[in-house]
């Protein structure tokens, strides 16, 4: 089948790759010219484990093209994926300028029978508007489908081969049909094809983040209460995640949630909500802990140095929102670095491949370390804000001895309290009971 996908930003970038790899002919259209040149090159703009060898092995195999030029790509493909960013608004709701430009863009090129398939994440009702715009554009009735994504970060790749569950919502259940065949590759083992109306795709993606988003602030919430009454949440985690009707994924206590999807959504649901008068009471504490929970390692910090940083050293590692990703939107890290600089605090960090994207960020006002454990050369303290694999099993000699003063404060619960105690540690987790 022949394919186009409009955009090659995260969400573009695997699905053409993907349907590549299951022997489409893909062309993305992306308007950065040197951005094209780069993909064609093979060089990928993000981290995303497994993506790179596909981009190349596709390209050279001939089925995975770039182009600037929508007249390149768009005639004669079956199917034409919009994936453009929609950014958070000032007013909460998400920004669809581009989406309208790319679908103002595509309609002249257009074959009168291809479906017309929105994967960014729009508020509800966009798909129809799409609908409406590309008829006026187009003078026919054009076929279009919302196809939400659920791509983790880090583990793209094997979401989009290995779905839960496809969704497609259609105008006529025979516009799905096309989709379904694109996916068969990926369902072999009965995942479900589900097929939809376009609103009802529309609120599926957008409530099944806020949901995740909604386990997350909970815990989190739970987790801080645990230090006040002397429970330890992981016990706590343990016995209510064992129940089926919980489960444990997303029961992980943290320095909250961020990211390009969690945060965005949450905001563009309330925002929906808003437009028809109706108070998401929820939802406004789901973005409200996890705004607070963003703050509460430095809170930890400050306290333990009964409010005396300025002059001090922290060693931080991890910067990206999650493992396995360069992505630093709205990461935790990020909030605590930029506390610690105005207390007057010197910080020293390191994470495995997102350092490059903090330094475009803030500039050269953190000290950028090649290793965890040059971070700890002077530092008071360590702070640990990602879960990245390579820092579950550090040498606690060396970390022990680089450090001023042997203290860790952890925001994602890596290691044993009881162990840290009997190593020496003053270890300060979320939610734990120290050992």
């Amino acid at each position: 089948m022949k394919v186009a996908v409009i955009g090659t930003g995260y969400v573009g970038l695997v699905t053409g790759t993907c349907f590549a790899e299951s022997g489409n002919h893909v062309t993305c259209v992306d308007i950065d010219p040197d951005k094209v040149e780069s993909l064609r090159k093979g060089r990928i703009p993000i981290y995303e484990p497994g993506l790179e060898e596909l981009v190349l092995r596709n390209s050279k195999a001939g089925r995975l093209d770039f182009t600037t030029d929508y007249a390149e790509a768009v005639p004669g493909a079956e199917v034409v994926f919009i994936a453009v960013g929609t950014p958070q608004g000032d007013d909460g709701a998400a920004n669809l300028k581009g989406l309208w430009s790319v679908t103002d863009s595509l309609a002249p090129h257009l074959d009168e029978d291809a479906l017309v398939v929105t994967k960014s994440t729009v508020p509800v009702g966009t798909n129809r508007k799409v609908y409406e715009r590309l008829k006026k554009e187009t003078g026919r009735e054009q076929k279009v489908a919302s196809n939400p994504e659920f791509l983790k970060e880090g583990a793209a790749i094997d979401d989009f081969t290995k779905p839960d569950r496809v969704v497609v919502g259609v105008l006529d259940p025979a516009h799905a049909e096309p989709l379904r065949d694109l996916h068969a590759p990926f369902l072999r083992t009965e995942r479900p094809f589900l097929v939809t109306g376009l609103e009802s795709a529309e609120m599926i993606k957008y409530v099944a983040n806020c949901m995740l988003a909604t386990k997350i602030s909970f815990i989190n919430e739970m987790a801080n209460l645990c230090e006040l009454v002397g429970a330890d949440v992981n016990d706590v985690r343990r016995g209510i995640g064992h129940d089926q009707r919980i489960g444990f994924q997303f029961l992980f206590p943290g320095v909250g949630y961020g990211g390009s999807c969690f945060p965005k959504d949450v905001r563009a649901l309330m925002a929906v909500a808003e437009q028809h008068a109706y108070e998401t009471h929820l939802l406004d504490a789901v973005d409200s802990v996890n705004t607070r929970q963003k703050h509460v390692l430095f809170r930890k910090i400050d306290e333990h140095f009964g409010g005396e940083l300025s002059g001090r050293t922290v060693a931080v590692w991890g910067l990206s929102f999650k493992p396995r990703t360069d992505d630093i939107r709205e990461a935790p890290a990020l909030e605590l670095v930029r506390s610690l600089l105005n207390a007057g605090v010197g910080v020293r960090v390191h994470d495995p491949v997102a350092m490059d994207n903090v330094r475009k960020e803030i500039g050269d006002v953190v000290t950028y370390c090649d290793t965890p454990e040059e971070t700890l050369d002077g530092a008071d303290c360590l702070a640990i804000c990602t879960e990245w694999n390579e820092f579950r099993n550090p040498d606690f000699d060396v970390v022990k001895s680089k450090l001023s003063e042997p203290v860790v404060f952890d925001g994602r619960n890596l290691y044993d309290t009881k162990k840290m105690a009997d190593l020496g540690f003053h270890y300060d987790g979320i939610g734990l009971k120290s050992g």
